[in-house]
């Protein structure tokens, strides 16, 4: 047994040491994915998965700390995967211990974890998709992942969550801006966060009138909180709740799943791929092709062609 398989099954057991070091593995993006990725299959597809996004300073990490108590009253156990800008020198999550989230008092039932976003445009971290399958199969029965907060890129969380989650300030934008976004496409739920502030109805009158403009059935409930205090969120809770009820009355959760499933596959060949051509492209080869097309040996076609060939080509 290799010793990735046994750090999966220690995971699967209940080693949190274990699940961070699969974690960090996964995170690195490397050939191990697919390996883990095996060992945990048959495990996979308990969790709900609630997505929370929205712009920078909307306070989405102390909103997921009101929801934890109230989140453990319908689960066992809480993972949170919160996606952190990348460190430019270490290419690590900038706020590695999740300052900003405590989760310390709830002992065993909450597990916290920063990923580096790596660059990655759509707000989570590259192998986040594998992280959050990871929580899944080790019995973490409610996973929230929390992207960057980087405004109109912030979508790719709708592959990966069952229920995604809006977080929105007063004052946010007016209805153009809005839909420009993106945001009003992404959301389930929305909620107007820091509702203490002035403008908060405001916001709202202007969200709805956004939210209505696409016409979803049913429309999408747009709470209000101020998770410093407490206010709201037990309501908000209900609201993602009730979204969860909908999906699986309406038989949507299951066709949703399948059709994460078909991206996850995209995605590992995209990772698959990307691993492969950077090592290629790393080889004397690769280097001495790329000498001879600078010096005009060799025209770009010639180049691109041999290279591939050589991707293509079996190994071993």
């Amino acid at each position: 047994m290799s010793a990735i398989c046994e750090q999966v099954d220690a995971a699967l057991a209940g080693s949190r040491p274990a699940l961070a070091r699969l974690l960090s593995i996964a995170e690195r993006s490397g050939p191990e994915l697919l390996e883990i990725e095996d060992r945990i299959s048959a495990r996979v597809g308990n969790a709900l998965v609630v997505g929370v996004t929205g712009p920078p300073g909307a306070g989405k990490s102390t909103l997921i700390n009101a929801l934890l108590p109230h989140a453990l009253k319908d689960f066992d156990g809480v993972g949170v995967l919160a996606v952190d800008p990348s460190s430019p020198f270490s290419d690590g999550a900038i706020l590695g211990d999740r300052v900003r989230m405590q989760g310390g008092e709830y002992g065993s039932s909450v597990f916290i974890r920063s990923m580096a976003s790596r660059g990655e445009l759509g707000g989570l971290a590259r192998a986040a998709s594998t992280a959050m399958r990871l929580m899944d199969a080790c019995g973490w029965s409610l996973i929230i992942i929390e992207t960057l907060g980087i405004g109109q890129v912030e979508l790719d969380v709708m592959n990966l969550a069952d229920t995604t989650l809006v977080v929105l300030n007063p004052g946010w934008g007016d209805t153009i801006q809005a839909n420009k976004a993106g945001l009003t496409e992404a959301g389930d739920v929305f909620v107007i966060n820091k509702a203490d502030k002035p403008g908060a109805d405001v916001t709202r009158t202007d969200l709805l009138e956004s939210l209505s403009l696409l016409n979803r059935e049913p429309p999408p409930p747009v709470c209000q909180s101020t998770a410093s205090t407490g206010d709201g969120v037990a309501e908000l809770w209900t609201a993602l709740r009730d979204h969860q009820d909908y999906l699986e009355q309406s038989g949507q959760l299951d066709s949703a799943r399948a059709h994460k499933q078909q991206l996850l596959v995209r995605r590992t060949i995209t990772h698959q791929l990307t691993h492969e051509v950077e090592r290629l492209m790393d080889s004397d080869l690769a280097t001495s092709m790329l000498d001879q097309s600078t010096l005009g040996q060799l025209d770009l076609r010639q180049t691109v062609d041999r290279l591939l060939r050589e991707l293509a080509r079996p190994r071993g």
